[in-house]
């Protein structure tokens, strides 16, 4: 039996137990996760600086922090969010316990991405862990540094049988999916998307799918060009721009290109100097096969920007290109890295169509003062997320769900959203051995007196909680006319 098909068979034994289903328990694992990431914090910006490149800053920045807000939320809300939920009854069930009850999937398997190697790994892991679920965590390889750090460091915070670490490339991964899971959740490409969802097809398993794509950036030319800019530059180059919701591409008209240019080669320069390869806060390329991916993407492109590359140190500088279109190299994948071309387009007509020709994005990006221009975005095309005037930030509101639709993916999480993602919403309807005579019109001889019975009773719906708000305030009402009558004699 391989090492593969040890951790799962471990994981489902462990699991079968019913231990992770009290709630003590999950919180326990929880506020364990916490503390590993609260005493780990050093090794976890080593690991990640010799991954990529980063400061500690920007690891504590963009991996940790918003772990810390996912597992505290989870810490806070997981009474609520794991308790019965009342529904809405017909009048046939009026009297009876109607509701929804979230429970556990079984046994997870979370496929991490080498980007964010921690936050797009754990975070999964938070929905699992507090949804009551075992999981099994498959790190990124490319980022080996990371994944040797969380193969050894976890299981000494968290049940090792029921959270197992399995390292490893390709084969290892091949392996796992070979096995029986309850859910995947893989975050990367769309390439190794479609495996793993075929993977899981041969066990009916259901998948969530994080994946990327070609984030469009439509600048409006009456907006404010300096601030987009600024914001823009900051959410592109930010990891190098190896980030899925990184702006891709900008289009904008051809009257405001130059201007476009010169705010964000001002920006480059403000935020890492005039030297970015010595800068502490620009980190590198994952790899040398990655730069060479993306290098090979200018070719037939004017650079406005940077463009300078040294292979040796897996670096890229900032660059901006002008003039792109549509059937250029660029144009043709994601470029997950810091290279940022500019389509010009008529406005904002020719900037849906173009969006429209492609496959979904995982986020469009929106800057202009109009509102109106705005909202016509939202309703003429189609995303996984739409942000108006700033890059990324959406991420870091839980209350919404984070997710791609079509070709940028399938399934969303983050709060509430993972924990439902990895849960069965179990329906639930306990009725009473009583009121036969009601419970008799479902029964045959049907007449069309009984069926006009059935109408009634089945499609009129009631929302009991509705009716206890109406039925308390009007029992405050009579308490009020009561006192009022007995004031006024």
């Amino acid at each position: 039996m391989s090492r593969e098909q040890l951790a799962v068979q471990r994981a489902r034994k462990s699991f079968h137990t019913g231990k992770t289903k009290p709630l003590e328990h999950r919180i326990h694992q929880l506020r364990s996760l916490l503390r590993f990431v609260h005493e780990r914090q050093k090794e976890i910006a080593d690991a990640v600086k010799k991954d990529l490149g980063k400061s500690e800053y920007a690891t504590e920045l963009f991996e940790t922090i918003g772990l810390e807000g996912e597992i505290n939320l989870a810490l806070e809300n997981l009474a609520e969010w794991a308790a019965p939920r009342p529904v809405e009854k017909n009048l046939l069930t009026i009297l009876d316990e109607v509701y929804i009850q979230p429970e556990p999937l079984g046994v997870v398997l979370i496929i991490g991405a080498w980007n964010y190697p921690w936050a797009v790994t754990l975070q999964p892991l938070i929905g699992a862990i507090a949804a009551g679920n075992a999981a099994v965590i498959k790190p990124s390889e490319i980022s080996s540094h990371s994944a040797k750090l969380m193969e050894e460091l976890l299981p000494q915070y968290l049940d090792k049988d029921l959270y197992p670490v399995v390292t490893g490339g390709v084969s290892e991964t091949q392996e796992l999916l070979k096995q029986r899971f309850d859910h995947i959740f893989y975050t990367g490409n769309s390439t190794v998307g479609k495996l793993v969802m075929e993977a899981a097809a041969r066990h009916l398993t259901p998948v969530t799918l994080e994946l990327g794509g070609k984030s469009p950036c439509y600048i409006d030319k009456d907006c404010d060009i300096t601030v987009a800019c600024r914001r823009i530059t900051w959410g592109k180059f930010v990891n190098v721009g190896q980030t899925c919701i990184a702006p891709d591409y900008i289009l904008c008209e051809a009257s405001i290109q130059s201007r476009v240019v010169e705010e964000i080669k001002k920006c480059i320069k403000e935020f890492y100097t005039d030297n970015p390869k010595t800068f502490e806060d620009y980190g590198r390329m994952v790899n040398q096969r990655h730069l060479k991916r993306v290098v090979a993407l200018m070719e037939g492109s004017t650079i406005a920007v940077g463009g300078e590359v040294d292979e040796s140190q897996c670096y890229i500088a900032p660059t901006v290109l002008k003039d792109v279109t549509g059937e250029s190299k660029l144009m043709q994948e994601e470029i997950f890295g810091p290279l940022l071309p500019i389509i010009t387009v008529s406005g904002v007509d020719e900037a849906i169509e173009f969006i429209n020709d492609r496959e979904k994005p995982l986020v469009i990006y929106v800057f202009a003062d109009n509102n109106k221009l705005i909202k016509r975005v939202i309703a003429e095309t189609s995303s996984g997320a739409l942000l108006a005037n700033d890059c990324l930030v959406h991420f870091t509101v839980s209350a919404l769900p984070f997710g791609g639709v079509g070709n940028s993916g399938m399934g969303c999480y983050h709060g509430r959203h993972s924990f439902d993602r990895l849960s069965h919403l179990r329906s639930c309807l306990i009725k009473q051995l009583k009121m036969e005579g009601v419970n008799s019109m479902r029964y045959p001889p049907h007449t069309a007196k009984k069926m006009s019975w059935a109408r009634f009773f089945l499609l009129k719906q009631f929302n009991v909680s509705r009716m206890r708000h109406l039925a308390l305030l009007a029992m405050l009402a009579g308490l009020a006319a009561f006192v009022v009558q007995r004031f006024l004699r």
